[in-house]
């Protein structure tokens, strides 16, 4: 019987370091010096942000589906984190300004909702009111069905076959 494959243990550590700057930094950037006092630019940097992260999802899901990319599955939860941290974010500010959300007041309640709506649950606690929330929310929508979705799924598809191959090797 062959031995197990270690963990990549390097992967590992740079997913775990990768998502914890991203909490670190969506924890510290003052995200409140966008939003209803510069609207334009809050949306161009939403806007670059969502381009962004979409340009390289198709580049890791494309590597992934090529078999060139050589570490799927930490690229691919990365990306799927950063797009969380984006949309939330993106809450955030828009909770700043008075009559735009009921029930979101912090950074955690922004990432509560994010998720909720990621898994179109809608517990309806946090709601948005403002017209801008709501296009950001149907917004979220349509790039989780879209992005996420493909992301996900091509992730599922390398774990499982990933699983399929080291069952084989036991065999």
């Amino acid at each position: 019987m062959r031995a197990r494959p270690r963990t990549d243990l390097r992967t590992a550590l740079w997913l775990l370091g990768a998502c914890t700057a991203l909490a670190l930094a969506y924890s510290l950037l003052p995200l409140r010096v966008l939003g209803h006092h510069h609207p334009v630019l809050s949306w161009l940097v939403l806007g670059a942000a969502l381009a962004g992260l979409s340009g390289l999802l198709l580049v890791k899901i494309a590597g992934v589906l090529q078999g060139s990319e050589p570490r799927p599955v930490a690229w691919l939860t990365f990306l799927i984190v950063l797009a969380v941290t984006i949309f939330a974010a993106a809450y955030y500010v828009f909770a700043s300004q008075p009559g735009q959300f009921h029930g979101l007041r912090t950074r955690l309640d922004a990432v509560y909702f994010t998720a909720v709506t990621l898994a179109t649950i809608g517990y309806g606690d946090i709601t948005p009111l403002g017209q801008g929330p709501r296009l950001l929310v149907m917004l979220q929508i349509g790039y989780s069905m879209v992005f996420i979705a493909a992301a996900a799924g091509t992730l599922s598809r390398t774990i499982l076959a990933g699983l399929s191959t080291h069952g084989r090797r036991n065999d």
